[in-house]
């Protein structure tokens, strides 16, 4: 990523609303935000709930929040929370990035981890924004360092083709990128260019051959 111009690239502030798909079949709704806090901190935020038929068997709740800031021209995560209750487990998770003691603790439920910092790394929501200032200063992204679960993972990225989507909120073109991990193709990105790269469109193929599929319903922002 070209660091010296994410200040400039940063995308406008947004709401979103998101259909969530496990096949064709319509299993909840996501929202997310991209604003500032009171402490002038950059605030990621991603929230879902289970919606229809569904809901009347589980009640799925997950709350995804990235606090970051820029230092130096550099985009430095400061703190990842994850909190998925109504499941069939509950997972609470906790990143805390100590960039003064080169220090990450990762907490997941009731186990801790400590890792090193490295120039570059991430949180697993915040990247999915870094993609957006990326494709804004004119990088297609290759790989992102992601902290996650007591360890250092690498995201792969690539560039497929530009396409045109068509949403419920009109007909985008966008930018289809490929990510990949330990080298097995699993998730398509479509990244709107008339909304600095807003992911509008995103598949995913799970472990058990679902394909989970999250669509733009609704926008607040890019005016």
């Amino acid at each position: 990523m070209s660091i010296a111009t994410a200040e400039d690239n940063i995308p406008a502030f947004f709401d979103i609303s998101y259909k969530l798909y496990s096949n064709d079949t319509k299993i909840a709704q996501m929202e997310r935000r991209f604003y500032k806090n009171e402490l002038n901190n950059y605030i990621f935020s991603s929230e879902s709930k289970t919606t229809g038929l569904i809901s009347f068997f589980r009640k799925d709740h997950i709350v995804e929040i990235s606090n970051w800031n820029i230092t130096n021209s550099n985009i430095m995560p400061l703190h990842y929370s994850y909190q998925h209750t109504g499941g069939k487990k509950d997972r609470d998770v906790e990143i805390n990035f100590n960039w003064e003691s080169g220090q990450i603790i990762n907490r997941v439920n009731n186990s801790i981890w400590h890792m090193k910092t490295q120039t570059g790394v991430l949180d697993k929501l915040l990247y999915q924004l870094v993609i957006m200032i990326d494709l804004k200063s004119g990088n297609i992204p290759e790989k992102y360092i992601i902290a996650d679960g007591g360890k250092i993972k690498e995201y792969l990225f690539k560039y497929i083709q530009d396409e045109v989507i068509e949403t419920p909120i009109g007909n985008f073109n966008t930018m289809k990128l490929a990510r990949y991990k330990k080298n097995k193709q699993e998730t398509f990105l479509w990244c709107a260019y008339d909304l600095d790269f807003l992911p509008i469109k995103v598949i995913t193929k799970e472990n058990d051959g679902r394909l989970s599929k999250a669509i733009i319903k609704s926008i607040n922002g890019f005016k």
